[in-house]
């Protein structure tokens, strides 16, 4: 072992640093499934800054000092307060936030979203392609491009809830396909891991795998 050390030490050194940096600086994200749509899509991978909310000890969920607080439309990856999987959803709901849902429409703060007129679109879903719409949601100061499926049996209304200290609403942009809060529930603070900045590269997974060269470096900016 010891002769081992000694002739890879600048290989085992690079991977200590490499872990040091995507556990305490920056890392990506593969997307596995379709939750995201149509901003992120199945074989992104998105570029995660982990310095955007806490400064954590290196290869630890110990957190030393808070950098900044999480903004409504960011988004996220965190640990699900359900079984510790690694997601990715949008910030909707703020501590102190009152959020509801009815038939598909948002409130925040007794201020309901208001819709783009629809655009038809397709879903890949189990093994089916299924009819979706894609719309344009403002609300609580910021827009972004959502996709609902109207066939498909989904959790479209939740009661007005207030958000505790502490905690996120968080929802997927695809809206009757996405395991979110509705889900999994509120996700504190101590389990966020970082922002999502930008699309590093993407695939055509589903398809091909062909490079899809026009989503490099997209932002993903709220």
């Amino acid at each position: 072992m010891q002769r081992f050390i000694r002739a890879n030490k600048g290989l085992l050194m690079f991977l200590f640093l490499f872990g040091i940096f995507r556990t305490a600086v920056a890392d990506w994200n593969p997307i596995p499934s379709g939750s995201m749509r149509p901003n992120l899509l199945e074989g992104d991978v998105v570029l995660v800054n982990r310095l955007a909310f806490d400064l954590k000890v290196p290869l630890t969920d110990i957190i030393v000092t808070h950098l900044g607080d999480p903004q409504r439309g960011d988004v996220v990856t965190f640990s699900s307060p359900k079984d510790g999987t690694r997601l990715i959803k949008r910030v909707i709901g703020l501590p102190g936030d009152v959020v509801e849902m009815r038939d598909e429409q948002l409130t925040i703060n007794g201020q309901p979203a208001t819709y783009s007129q629809p655009i038809e679109a397709t879903e890949p879903l189990a093994g089916s392609i299924i009819s979706a719409l894609q719309l344009t949601e403002t609300v609580g100061g910021g827009q972004r491009r959502i996709q609902v499926m109207p066939q498909v049996a989904a959790m479209r209304n939740f009661a007005p809830l207030t958000i505790p200290p502490g905690e996120y609403l968080m929802l997927g942009d695809n809206r009757d396909n996405s395991a979110d809060s509705r889900v999994i529930g509120l996700v504190p603070r101590a389990l966020l891991i970082g922002r999502a900045e930008r699309v590093l590269v993407s695939a055509d997974m589903l398809g091909n795998w062909m490079p899809r060269t026009e989503r490099f470096g997209k932002s993903l900016a709220r």
